[in-house]
């Protein structure tokens, strides 16, 4: 129709929107975005699936009044985080501190030869915190 405009970002949202509908057909995404809380010494959700071979960022939004933090790995990575003294956790790889209000990122990268049903557990280890129960598991499917 003569004179009748196109809105740009309108364009923009529906070719995004079929990218995203397509992404989410036939098979596993590459990468994958998880939101957690943390609420009350607690994670939420507590559990979550993930394929092998997948980059996972999870995002920890820290609701609490105090520090938390996400180590995810197997049970050697918890095992060397419990007995360890570290306070606090650059962003890397599988490792980050969440200050009181805030909210960071992390990723961590699913073995591709990971099987269906291994679980990978994520949890705080600051004082008292995973004996708390502070953590939860993302099983592989």
């Amino acid at each position: 129709m003569p004179g009748r405009r196109t809105r740009p970002a309108l364009v923009l949202l529906a070719a995004l929107a079929g990218t995203v509908g397509l992404a989410g057909c036939g098979g596993h995404s590459s990468d994958r975005t998880i939101e957690l809380d943390a609420r009350f010494s607690k994670f939420s959700p507590a559990q979550f699936e993930v394929a092998p071979g997948t980059t996972v960022k999870i995002v920890v939004h820290n609701l609490d009044p105090i520090g938390h933090e996400l180590i995810i790995g197997d049970a050697g990575v918890h095992e060397r985080h419990e007995k360890g003294t570290e306070p606090y956790h650059p962003p890397r790889p599988g490792e980050v501190s969440v200050p009181s209000g805030e909210t960071r990122a992390t990723t961590f990268t699913v073995p591709a030869g990971a099987t269906p049903g291994e679980v990978f557990e994520f949890g705080c280890h600051l004082p008292g915190h995973w004996v708390y129960g502070m953590r939860g598991v993302a099983t592989v499917v």
